[in-house]
Protein backbone atom coordinates (compact mmCIF):
# COMPACT_ATOMS: atom_id res chain seq x y z
CA UNK A 1 0.00 0.00 0.00
CA UNK A 2 2.93 2.48 -0.45
CA UNK A 3 5.12 3.90 -2.78
CA UNK A 4 8.86 3.31 -3.72
CA UNK A 5 8.99 7.63 -2.90
CA UNK A 6 6.95 7.20 0.10
CA UNK A 7 9.80 4.26 1.52
CA UNK A 8 12.46 6.74 -0.14
CA UNK A 9 11.46 9.16 1.94
CA UNK A 10 10.52 7.16 5.56
CA UNK A 11 14.41 6.11 4.53
CA UNK A 12 16.03 9.84 4.59
CA UNK A 13 13.80 11.17 7.40
CA UNK A 14 15.19 8.16 9.28
CA UNK A 15 18.88 8.87 8.17
CA UNK A 16 18.22 12.71 8.63
CA UNK A 17 17.01 12.09 12.07
CA UNK A 18 19.29 9.16 13.25
CA UNK A 19 22.25 9.48 11.42
CA UNK A 20 23.81 6.15 13.07
CA UNK A 21 20.71 3.96 12.95
CA UNK A 22 20.85 0.65 11.11
CA UNK A 23 18.35 -0.15 9.09
CA UNK A 24 17.50 -3.61 7.83
CA UNK A 25 15.13 -5.22 5.85
CA UNK A 26 13.26 -8.16 4.26
CA UNK A 27 13.44 -9.55 1.10
CA UNK A 28 11.14 -12.64 -0.79
CA UNK A 29 12.74 -13.47 -3.97
CA UNK A 30 10.47 -14.55 -6.68
CA UNK A 31 6.99 -13.67 -5.36
CA UNK A 32 3.98 -14.43 -7.56
CA UNK A 33 3.98 -12.51 -10.66
CA UNK A 34 7.83 -11.04 -9.87
CA UNK A 35 8.85 -9.80 -13.53
CA UNK A 36 12.70 -9.21 -14.42
CA UNK A 37 11.74 -5.44 -14.13
CA UNK A 38 10.44 -5.77 -10.48
CA UNK A 39 13.71 -7.97 -9.13
CA UNK A 40 16.16 -4.80 -10.99
CA UNK A 41 13.84 -2.14 -9.09
CA UNK A 42 14.49 -4.46 -6.03
CA UNK A 43 18.27 -4.12 -6.33
CA UNK A 44 18.10 -0.44 -7.31
CA UNK A 45 16.56 -0.15 -4.00
CA UNK A 46 19.02 -2.18 -2.18
CA UNK A 47 21.68 0.02 -3.86
CA UNK A 48 20.00 3.11 -2.90
CA UNK A 49 18.94 2.30 1.13
CA UNK A 50 22.29 0.03 1.21
CA UNK A 51 20.80 -1.82 3.82
CA UNK A 52 22.94 -2.84 7.19
CA UNK A 53 21.80 -6.18 7.24
CA UNK A 54 18.50 -8.04 5.58
CA UNK A 55 16.34 -11.46 5.79
CA UNK A 56 16.39 -12.94 2.07
CA UNK A 57 14.14 -16.10 1.19
CA UNK A 58 12.94 -17.51 -2.28
CA UNK A 59 8.86 -16.97 -2.27
CA UNK A 60 7.31 -20.65 -1.33
CA UNK A 61 3.92 -21.09 -0.89
CA UNK A 62 2.65 -21.54 2.39
CA UNK A 63 -0.83 -22.68 3.25
CA UNK A 64 -3.82 -20.68 3.76
CA UNK A 65 -2.27 -17.59 3.47
CA UNK A 66 -3.43 -14.46 1.10
CA UNK A 67 -0.71 -15.29 -1.60
CA UNK A 68 -1.68 -18.77 -1.86
CA UNK A 69 -5.48 -18.00 -2.13
CA UNK A 70 -5.12 -15.38 -4.24
CA UNK A 71 -1.77 -15.98 -6.14
CA UNK A 72 -0.22 -18.34 -8.89
CA UNK A 73 3.33 -19.45 -7.66
CA UNK A 74 4.40 -18.54 -11.25
CA UNK A 75 8.49 -18.10 -11.30
CA UNK A 76 10.64 -21.01 -11.74
CA UNK A 77 12.74 -22.49 -8.76
CA UNK A 78 15.53 -21.76 -10.91
CA UNK A 79 14.83 -18.18 -11.40
CA UNK A 80 14.13 -17.53 -7.68
CA UNK A 81 17.59 -19.02 -7.16
CA UNK A 82 19.23 -16.70 -9.60
CA UNK A 83 17.63 -13.68 -8.59
CA UNK A 84 17.94 -14.50 -4.53
CA UNK A 85 21.76 -15.27 -5.12
CA UNK A 86 22.08 -11.55 -6.60
CA UNK A 87 20.14 -10.52 -3.35
CA UNK A 88 22.61 -11.87 -1.35
CA UNK A 89 25.91 -10.86 -2.62
CA UNK A 90 24.60 -6.99 -3.04
CA UNK A 91 23.54 -7.57 0.56
CA UNK A 92 26.50 -9.08 1.92
CA UNK A 93 28.87 -6.10 -0.16
CA UNK A 94 26.65 -3.68 1.81
CA UNK A 95 26.83 -5.16 4.93
CA UNK A 96 31.03 -5.84 4.73
CA UNK A 97 31.30 -1.81 3.80
CA UNK A 98 29.21 -0.61 6.77
CA UNK A 99 31.22 -3.24 9.05
CA UNK A 100 34.27 -1.44 8.03
CA UNK A 101 32.96 1.61 8.87
CA UNK A 102 32.88 -0.28 12.45
CA UNK A 103 36.64 -1.13 12.63
CA UNK A 104 39.22 0.90 14.93
CA UNK A 105 36.50 2.11 16.85
CA UNK A 106 35.33 0.84 20.06
CA UNK A 107 31.67 -0.09 20.62
CA UNK A 108 29.39 -0.61 23.49
CA UNK A 109 28.69 -4.27 23.28
CA UNK A 110 25.74 -6.18 25.17
CA UNK A 111 26.70 -9.71 25.50
CA UNK A 112 24.19 -12.51 24.86
CA UNK A 113 26.33 -15.37 25.19
CA UNK A 114 29.02 -17.48 23.50
CA UNK A 115 30.19 -17.31 20.09
CA UNK A 116 29.00 -19.83 17.70
CA UNK A 117 32.66 -21.42 17.32
CA UNK A 118 34.50 -21.22 20.00
CA UNK A 119 33.69 -20.85 23.52
CA UNK A 120 37.04 -18.90 24.76
CA UNK A 121 34.73 -15.77 23.20
CA UNK A 122 31.27 -14.37 23.46
CA UNK A 123 29.45 -12.08 20.60
CA UNK A 124 26.79 -9.50 21.46
CA UNK A 125 25.39 -6.56 19.67
CA UNK A 126 26.47 -3.29 19.56
CA UNK A 127 23.68 0.11 19.81
CA UNK A 128 23.55 -0.56 15.77
CA UNK A 129 22.41 -4.15 16.17
CA UNK A 130 25.81 -5.38 14.50
CA UNK A 131 27.17 -8.94 16.11
CA UNK A 132 30.57 -8.49 17.43
CA UNK A 133 32.90 -11.25 18.74
CA UNK A 134 35.50 -11.24 21.11
CA UNK A 135 37.66 -13.09 23.96
CA UNK A 136 35.43 -14.19 27.11
CA UNK A 137 38.01 -13.15 29.67
CA UNK A 138 35.38 -12.68 32.70
CA UNK A 139 32.46 -11.24 30.98
CA UNK A 140 29.35 -13.00 30.67
CA UNK A 141 25.81 -12.61 29.11
CA UNK A 142 24.09 -9.75 30.35
CA UNK A 143 27.15 -7.64 30.47
CA UNK A 144 28.23 -4.49 28.98
CA UNK A 145 31.84 -5.00 27.32
CA UNK A 146 33.68 -1.85 25.19
CA UNK A 147 35.15 -3.66 22.72
CA UNK A 148 37.79 -2.54 20.41
CA UNK A 149 37.03 -3.75 17.14
CA UNK A 150 39.78 -4.56 14.89
CA UNK A 151 38.66 -6.82 12.00
CA UNK A 152 35.44 -7.65 9.86
CA UNK A 153 33.89 -9.77 7.86
CA UNK A 154 30.62 -9.16 5.69
CA UNK A 155 28.06 -10.67 9.38
CA UNK A 156 30.76 -10.20 12.00
CA UNK A 157 32.51 -7.41 14.13
CA UNK A 158 35.97 -8.85 15.66
CA UNK A 159 37.90 -7.43 18.88
CA UNK A 160 39.08 -7.40 22.16
CA UNK A 161 37.51 -6.22 24.93
CA UNK A 162 39.01 -2.99 27.09
CA UNK A 163 39.56 -3.33 29.82
CA UNK A 164 39.28 -0.17 32.54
Amino acid sequence: GYSREWYKSRIIAIKTILPDCSISSDFIAGFCNESDADHKETLSLMEWVKFDFSYMFKYSERPNTMAERKFKDNISEEQKSIRLSEIIALQQQHSLERNKSYVNKVHKVLVEGFSKKSDLHLYGRNTQNAVVVFPKENHQAGDYVDVFVNKCTSATLLGESISK
